[in-house]
């Protein structure tokens, strides 16, 4: 069988105005020497207002200029694909090819900010197709132009035969499998045909063929879906090209006595993702899981990608290492309480009707005879938006706001005794007061509750990692 990596470069990979391409290249190189590549990039960095901003946030803010109808100068969002193209499409043909797209993409940025100003609103459709054709659908083609101009057989994938086919929820769509296996035909018959085929992330097309884009971080789950689609035919993996492996903490918090984290599980990447770990979109592996399949995820630092690789998999092989794997944590939370049954129909509502899984269920606790839920979202502005809503299924509602999370996470923790005590008092002895603690075997994670206030969940985050050498002796 075939071997595929589906490999994605995000916008830190490929640096700013592209600065990275020749690495880029030769990593593709590498690459090949093992397998046929299907490469997914996301939107280019850029130099934007005195600031280093991803294109998708300079399309943004243009989009919203428009919409408060003060428009701003626009060229910005195809400049920057001129000058790649200068220094790095060699072949006039090719470079001709190139800027015809790119005339093409661009009026359709422009007729979308048009109709943004027009409705005086920068939503679903519109939104999509301005980011569509300013971001990643651009720099797909792009770099299927830059491989050839690099003597790679190389190919796009053309926007009118996209594989990645999701509902019609246009700034935060799902996928769907069955739909994007019967537009496919095309992805496959590139991949026979060429040793690299050029893809573009987070953006996905409706059944009718309307533009739609996943969440931010969408790049990573567009991996995971091209995954899913040749996996049937192919032996897949997926690399993430990144500008570090996985370590035992954010090295922005902690910065002495990181460990390198060699292998993580389903369970422990996407726990970590979901509580402020910049590994990887969690929902990437949900999908994964949701089709029951098991296709491995290398996180590959680029500057050293012969040594610096952390592996994912369903059931990473045991070894010795240190239970607790990863310490996170997460500012901006909120805390809701309700009576459990209306909370079970808010969370069905959640998770089926809004496709929304950024919260957790802790453990439940009893008032008056009444079984109460609390759930704890990881994004307090979510519940801002849609605290009418979430009243709806129970007037007496108690939502708080100010809270941070610190997550311990490890599939191997439970057989520590006492670690969950032993986490507590540490962040106890350091003066941070918990407001609730959550331990669940089945799910590899302890949640420590705290205020999210100055540097409060920074400081607990680095007082637990500063334990993990006398966890590890316990555990042996």
């Amino acid at each position: 069988m075939t071997s595929i990596t589906v490999a994605k470069f995000g916008g830190s990979a490929l640096g700013v105005e592209g600065a990275m391409i020749p690495k880029i290249i030769d990593r593709i190189r590498q690459l090949q020497q093992e397998s046929k590549v299907v490469t997914v990039f996301s939107a280019p960095l850029i130099e934007y207002e005195g600031k280093v901003s991803s294109m998708t946030d300079v399309a943004l803010k243009v989009g919203k200029s428009y919409a408060s109808s003060t428009p701003v100068e626009i060229e910005v969002l195809r400049e920057v694909y001129e000058r790649i193209a200068a220094k790095h499409v060699k072949e006039s043909n090719r470079h001709k090819e190139f800027l015809d797209s790119l005339d093409r993409f661009y009026r359709q940025v422009i007729i979308s900010l048009k109709q943004a100003a027009e409705n005086r609103r920068f939503v679903d459709v519109i939104r999509s197709r301005t980011l569509a054709y300013s971001g990643e659908v651009t720099m797909s083609y792009l770099m299927g132009y830059v491989m050839e101009s690099a003597g790679l057989k190389a190919s796009h994938v053309p926007i009118e035969k996209w594989p990645i086919v999701t509902d019609d929820n246009f700034e935060a769509a799902n996928f769907m499998v069955q739909d994007s296996r019967h537009h496919a035909d095309h992805l496959v018959e590139l991949v026979e045909h060429s040793d690299v085929v050029s893809m573009g992330g987070f953006i996905g097309k409706t059944v009718d063929g309307l533009e739609t884009t996943y969440e931010r971080g969408g790049s990573d789950r567009t991996a995971a879906d091209i995954a899913i689609l040749l996996q049937e035919n192919y032996d897949v993996k997926i690399d993430l090209e990144k500008d570090s492996a996985v370590l035992s903490a954010d090295p922005r918090i902690v910065k002495d006595d990181l460990d390198f984290i060699q292998y993580l599980s389903y369970n422990e990447a996407k726990i970590a993702g979901m509580f402020g770990m910049k590994i990887l979109d969690p929902i990437a592996i949900k999908e994964i899981d949701d089709n029951d399949l098991d296709i491995p995820i290398v996180i590959t630092d680029m500057a050293k990608p012969d040594g610096g690789i952390t592996t994912i998999q369903r059931k990473p092989p045991s070894t010795d290492d240190n239970p607790i794997k990863i310490v996170t944590g997460k500012r901006n939370c909120a805390m809701v309480r309700m009576e459990s049954t209306a909370a079970s129909h808010l969370v069905a509502s959640l998770e089926l009707d809004r496709q929304y899984h950024d919260f957790v269920k802790l453990s439940p606790y009893m008032v008056d005879d009444t079984e109460m839920t609390r759930l704890l979202f990881l994004d307090a502005d979510y519940v801002r938006r849609y605290e009418r809503h979430f009243r709806a299924y129970y007037q007496k509602a108690d939502i708080v706001y100010g809270r941070g999370v610190v997550t311990l996470i490890g599939d191997e923790m439970w057989k520590v005794p006492k670690i969950a005590s032993t986490a507590s008092s540490t962040v106890s002895e350091h003066d941070i007061n918990i407001l609730n603690l959550d331990a669940q075997e089945e799910t590899s994670r302890i949640l420590i509750v705290v205020e999210d206030k100055g540097n409060s969940v920074a400081d607990a985050v680095k007082a637990i990692h500063s334990t993990r050498t006398k966890i590890r002796g316990m555990h042996k």
